[in-house]
């Protein structure tokens, strides 16, 4: 599991962010320095920037004293970032259909392929690919104000915090029909479809939060 990347505070972050999107480190675990460096083969330095990273995404927070913690899930705001990605993101999956090159659409659906098909699927992978999914559909849109609100509210990395709401036999059709609209160049039903995609999940949180 050794790290050996020349950039090692992003690795380290990128493998520290899919342990606490996929539940592998739990809300309010506290991130043992020693553990991690060892586990990772690395020096203290890199991994606070990885550290320091995540706590600019709200995903781990910084105790006075006490260290680096993974941040607590909080139900209330999971509901409220839901409804911000859904509004967000379907203006960005309209754009994204006027706007995408065969190079992104290349990208987008190489991140799915390996899923198609698939009786047993990697639960860390798909969430890794899935996000993505969502984050290249903004970037791909060319709205520069919908990415800058995206990158100060974290939307999307604050709707993985919950882990999987719906299960990939569910939610990879439901992909894979947005990808087809927009490759068809249909704003109108991009938008629709990644919009019930969110709305879908936010609807399953609210539930699970009423039991």
């Amino acid at each position: 599991m050794e790290i050996q990347h020349q950039d090692l505070s992003y690795e380290i972050y990128k493998r520290l962010k899919n342990m606490i999107l996929s539940n592998e480190l739990e809300p309010g675990t506290k991130l043992k320095q020693e553990h991690i460096a060892a586990m990772f083969g690395v020096s203290r330095m890199p991994l606070h920037r990885a550290f320091q990273m995540l706590e600019n995404e709200m995903l781990v927070e910084s105790i006075p004293r006490r260290g680096f913690y993974v941040t607590k899930i909080n139900a209330s705001q999971l509901i409220d970032a839901f409804e911000c990605r859904e509004a967000l993101e379907g203006i960005a999956a309209r754009r994204a259909a006027q706007n995408i090159t065969k190079e992104d659409l290349k990208y987008l659906k190489s991140l799915f392929r390996k899923f198609i098909g698939k009786d047993e699927i990697n639960m860390t992978e798909y969430i890794e690919s899935d996000q993505e999914f969502h984050n290249a559909i903004m970037k791909i849109s060319g709205n520069q104000i919908l990415n800058r609100l995206e990158l100060l509210g974290n939307n999307t990395i604050r709707t993985f915090r919950g882990g999987l709401l719906r299960p990939p036999q569910e939610t990879l059709p439901e992909h894979l029909n947005i990808l087809a609209a927009i490759e068809a160049g249909d704003g109108e039903l991009a938008e629709k479809l990644i919009r019930e995609h969110a709305h879908k999940s936010m609807e399953k949180l609210k539930e699970k939060t009423k039991k």
